[in-house]
């Protein structure tokens, strides 16, 4: 069971992390979050079928912090490069995204990812607030 989902920003993304990490009840296999210009991109994929009422209360959560999402084709490939067992730096390099994480929700990779590219540009653009 997989649930795609574009993001508007920073703290959004940050709010999935902290609910799967305290949503001990719901099988997380992984997470992968990719950076675009104007959102993020994140996949949550469980190991097995959620319930009906888990699906139904996730499905509920995920939809309040964004809107589900449908890649293009240079993210489909990426996103299941990484599925399939490839280095993110590969995929990166590959498909030309920037894969801030993939594997269990980290909010410190996240939070660095923010930090790095706002150093770089030197301004916070409004998909990293």
């Amino acid at each position: 069971m997989e649930y795609l989902y574009f993001l508007a920003n920073t703290s959004l993304c940050l709010r999935v992390v902290e609910y799967l990490n305290t949503a001990h009840q719901l099988p997380l296999q992984f997470m992968t979050v990719i950076h675009q210009i104007d959102g993020w991109v994140v996949k949550i994929k469980m190991s097995h079928y959620l319930t009906p009422q888990q699906h139904g209360d996730f499905r509920a959560f995920m939809n309040e912090l964004g809107i589900p999402y449908d890649p293009d084709i240079r993210v489909r490939m990426a996103l299941w490069g990484l599925e399939t067992g490839q280095s993110p730096l590969s995929v990166m390099r590959r498909y030309q995204v920037a894969v801030v994480s993939h594997g269990q929700p980290n909010q410190d990779e996240i939070e660095a990812f923010r930090t790095q590219f706002v150093k770089g540009l030197g301004y916070c653009p409004e998909t990293l607030g």
